[in-house]
């Protein structure tokens, strides 16, 4: 008996002592003593949190060394700490990593009174330790002395809650952070003088003070980038410059102005447009611009429901055009109030305006309607230009328009496919179109990147923005030629321009790489070369492991090369076997190359996942043939490419554990999931975000369900093809589901209503399969705000350690069993 407590008290004490880790000294800053010359220390007055966070945030910037009260104070190891007391504060600063969520107890022994700061929050720090819960990464601690009796009797160590749960010094941060990629600078707005000497530059960033609320600024700077001006709190908007260059108009807090570009002088226009956006000028003296105002509130009983289009809460809203005179502040409503109306673009020579509309009309696919109307202003008098059941924008040039459209547009001008084909009309073309609307002429049917829009130059030409394969480029269209050029960008994703007016016309560009975050390039379209102005990566991610990017394109069954690329951890080590995620999307456009986003491939590398992304059949992008595969298919090519392509994956990257391979995808990608769950059993664990499992649902109750299906669905029915409504639905096979299933939805999605994850979790549930269901209380169809993303990103990574990584203890404690 007494062999068996002394073998079980040894076994705690090792036990003890595995968990156990005292962080060396030498590896620990220290810098005091700080403001030895007050007289009361922060915690003995009432504003010792300020007085702390404030100290805290400057202390975590500088690493070497700080200017306070006029004393030069340097960083110094924690080992050479001899005092036995030090007067004011003194700080104490270090970095830990995890390669896994890890929980333990972290004690401070010897520091009677002090705060510790994690990433910049404060921690309450209880009997001079702290419980953590660290996800997988790097943390930067900052702890806050106020008394120590001792500093050689300080002691730093901490103590796992299980073996597994280590923490390890660092003296350089390598690995990307989420709040890296959330809260760094980006730039949310531009805009570019004529005569491209000035531009305005809106950029966002976040820290935890202001948590969801993103911190603005916005500045005007001359073409040397330099700061001109800066408007308070970014809350300025709307910039358009004056033909003349002379002045720059904007709103702002209610009041349109005009800034004096020479000057800086500020004056008022007049302070009553709430509602009012989209200024330019249509002359010298007069402008135009766009007034959107609300309909009254409906506080009754009933809501009568007049069209398909009541479903949306801003049907009834209205948007008219206007002229406003400069000099008088007399205000002339050009468009009639039949509709509602939206400002396409405005020719002063012709004194005339371009305005579209969307009457209701259900009679075809899409089930929706657009009239484009031209209005001349000598009389008021409306022309219609014609009526499309495909339409993107319409810009005037020198003889006539550009209309962009999908490729059905007037009668079907823009195909290049097969006729037993049906066109999808998400695939962007663009058309040369006469002044009466009535000889039209394709000038795309060759290109095969899908036409986003487009800005027109003064020559005629245009610029265009396109979906090329997976990245977004920009093409200048020489209208003499009837070619496409590439503008060369030095970008994955060109993300918005804008363009000067001047004889050699120039752009200011923003986007990233796939591997590089936001660029600021500023292109001569003469010369075809970028000028970086600013390199967010540069100043964000310079010291950040980032994953290497490799190709990797395959072949189908049918022929048909499937593009995708694989994110590689940084020093993965190709003896050891690593768990992997598939992501697509599916719903007719790529997967872009952007750096960052909702779905952060470059983080999940960086949380040991080699990551896999693939853009399947019917995608825009790689020509009409390709993208016309996704009507009326509902998954059926879709499926087959994303199950052919991970079976390639696998088999070209032999280190990935064929037995620890995740999928997941939002919104039809979403649907992808659930239908992959339904025909595969090669995912270990799936994640559908925001996904449609019945397909009669969602185009009956998504609020733009109908509309999407009129070309997913085109032609195609529940009362005449009651196969595809039914047989491609996921919920109508959930019995054949073997793979554990993780549905996200936001609750008040208004896109694909929540019901669509219901429907699957139900009859998961009644299978007695492995199902989660978590909702984001207030999200729509997806997760925005800072804090939801945070915990979103949380709970997508903890599912998969947790299922691939047989690590649960993240997900536990995100949602511990009741």
């Amino acid at each position: 008996m007494l062999k068996k407590l002394l073998t079980s008290a040894c076994l705690i004490a090792l036990s003890t002592q595995l968990h156990a880790l005292e962080l060396d000294k030498k590896n620990i800053n220290y810098i005091g003593p700080i403001a030895e010359h007050s007289q009361l220390k922060p915690y003995e007055t009432s504003q010792q949190a300020a007085i702390l966070a404030n100290l805290a945030t400057e202390l975590t910037k500088n690493s070497t060394n700080i200017s306070i009260f006029g004393n030069e104070l340097t960083w110094q190891s924690l080992a050479s700490v001899k005092q036995l007391t030090v007067p004011g504060i003194q700080a104490l600063k270090f970095s830990v990593a995890v390669e896994r969520f890890t929980q333990g107890k972290m004690t401070f022994a010897g520091i009677d009174k002090g705060t510790l700061f994690i990433n910049g929050e404060p921690k309450t720090l209880s009997d001079k330790s702290i419980e953590l819960s660290l996800p997988t990464g790097e943390y930067h601690l900052l702890l806050l002395a106020e008394q120590v009796v001792d500093w050689n009797k300080v002691t730093l160590d901490f103590t796992g809650k299980a073996e597994h749960d280590k923490v390890s010094l660092i003296t350089e941060s390598n690995q990307l952070s989420a709040k890296q990629l959330f809260d760094a600078t980006t730039i949310s707005n531009l805009s570019l003088a004529p005569d491209a000497q000035a531009m305005v530059i809106t950029s966002i960033h976040y820290d935890d003070k202001n948590g969801d609320k993103a911190v603005k600024t916005t500045q005007l700077r001359d073409a040397k980038y330099q700061v001109r001006y800066s408007w308070d709190n970014g809350e300025a908007s709307g910039f358009t410059w004056s033909p003349d260059n002379q002045s720059l108009i904007y709103v702002i807090n209610g009041q349109l102005r005009s800034l004096d570009r020479k000057t800086l002088a500020s004056k008022v226009i007049t302070d009553k447009l709430d509602g009012a956006s989209n200024f330019a000028f249509f002359d010298p003296q007069t402008l135009i611009f766009s007034w959107y105002k609300s309909a009254p509130s409906n506080n009754g009983l009933t809501k009568h429901y007049q069209g398909l289009e009541d479903r949306w809460s801003y049907a009834r809203n209205s948007n008219q055009v206007y002229l406003l005179d400069i000099t008088s502040g007399l205000i002339r409503q050009i468009s009639s109030q039949s509709h509602s109306h939206s400002l396409e673009d405005f020719n002063a020579e012709r004194n005339t305006v371009l305005l579209s509309r969307n009457p209701i009309d259900y009679q075809a696919p899409p089930h929706m309607l657009t009239q484009l109307v031209e209005v001349n202003l000598a009389d008021n008098s409306e022309t219609l230009i014609g009526q499309y059941r495909t339409f993107n924008q319409a810009r005037y040039h020198k003889n006539g328009l550009f209309i962009s459209a999908g490729p059905d547009f007037s009668q079907g001008a823009g195909r290049a496919i097969d006729a037993s084909l049906l066109a999808n009309n998400y695939d962007g073309q663009l058309y040369n179109v006469s002044f009466d609307g009535k000889k039209v002429t394709a000038l795309s049917k060759e290109f095969d990147p899908a036409i986003e829009s487009f800005s027109v130059l003064n020559n005629k030409d245009a610029i265009v923005s396109v979906t090329e394969k997976d990245t977004k480029q920009l093409y200048l269209f020489d209208s003499k030629k009837s070619q496409f050029k590439k503008v060369n960008t030095d970008l994955d994703v060109v993300e918005r321009f804008a363009i000067s007016k001047d004889k050699n016309p120039q752009l200011l560009v923003t986007g990233s790489n796939a591997s590089s975050a936001q660029r600021l390039q500023y292109i001569n379209l003469k010369k075809n070369n970028a000028k970086t102005l600013w390199d967010s990566h540069a100043e964000f991610y310079a010291n950040s492991h980032i994953a290497k990017l490799e190709e990797f394109n395959f072949t189908n069954q049918d022929g048909v090369e499937i593009s995708g690329r694989v994110y590689v951890p940084h020093d993965l080590d190709q003896n050891k076997k690593y768990p992997a995620l598939v992501y697509y999307y599916g719903g007719t456009s790529p997967v872009t190359r952007g750096f960052t986003g909702r779905y952060p491939f470059n983080l999940w590398a960086a949380n040991g996942y080699v990551v896999y992304v693939l853009q399947p059949t019917g995608t825009t992008g790689f020509g009409q043939d390709f993208s016309a595969k996704h009507v009326n298919a509902w998954g059926e090519f879709t499926a087959n490419d994303i199950m052919q392509g991970t079976q390639a994956f696998l088999k070209s990257y032999p280190y990935v554990d064929a037995k620890k391979v995740g999928n997941l995808g939002a919104s039809y990608g979403g649907f992808m999931t659930m239908l992959l769950a339904t025909k595969t059993d090669m995912f270990s664990a799936s994640i559908a975000h925001a996904g449609i499992s019945n397909i009669t649902s969602y185009w009956g109750q998504g609020w733009w369900g109908y509309l999407y299906s009129g070309e997913a669905s085109k032609n195609s029915f529940p009362w005449n093809n009651a196969e595809l409504y039914s047989q491609r639905s996921p919920v109508f096979h959930a019995d054949k589901v073997t793979t554990p299933l993780l549905l996200i939805h936001g609750d008040a999605d208004t896109n694909v209503p929540k019901g669509e994850s219901h429907n699957m979790y139900t009859a998961l549930k009644l299978l007695n399969k492995d199902v989660e269901l978590v909702e984001y209380k207030g999200a729509d169809h997806q997760i925005i705000t800072r804090e939801q993303r945070f915990h979103w990103w949380n709970t997508m990574l903890a599912y998969f350690d947790a299922k691939l990584k047989d690590q649960p203890q993240w997900w536990d404690s995100l949602y511990p069993k009741q």
